[in-house]
């Protein structure tokens, strides 16, 4: 195992693998190295990238003279799997109030 990390550090180091951030208790790494975003599952944690640049518009106030280099947006909520068992579960306990 060690090996594995070693090459995904090594991997990191070049740029032909990015670390997300995703789960601190687990460290994941994504393949594709284009400028990207991800929308992430609470539940399940899958993963989908968002293809192509989309800028953040950070208020002038805000940035404080930062110089913004490269910016990663991750969007939180349910894939269609997991929203699927939720609304399932939801319904599943209003019949059982109900009866």
């Amino acid at each position: 195992m060690a090996t594995v990390y070693t090459t995904l550090a090594a991997l990191k180091q070049r740029g032909n693998v990015l670390e997300l951030t995703v789960d601190p208790d687990k460290k994941r790494y994504d393949p594709t190295t284009e400028n990207h975003n991800h929308l992430m599952c609470i539940s399940c944690k899958r993963i989908v990238d968002i293809p192509g640049e989309h800028k953040l518009e950070i208020p002038e106030n805000a940035k404080q003279n930062f110089t913004v280099i490269k910016s990663h947006i991750e969007v939180h909520g349910l894939c269609p799997e997991c929203k699927n068992k939720t609304s399932t579960k939801t319904k599943e306990a209003v019949n059982v109030r109900r009866s």
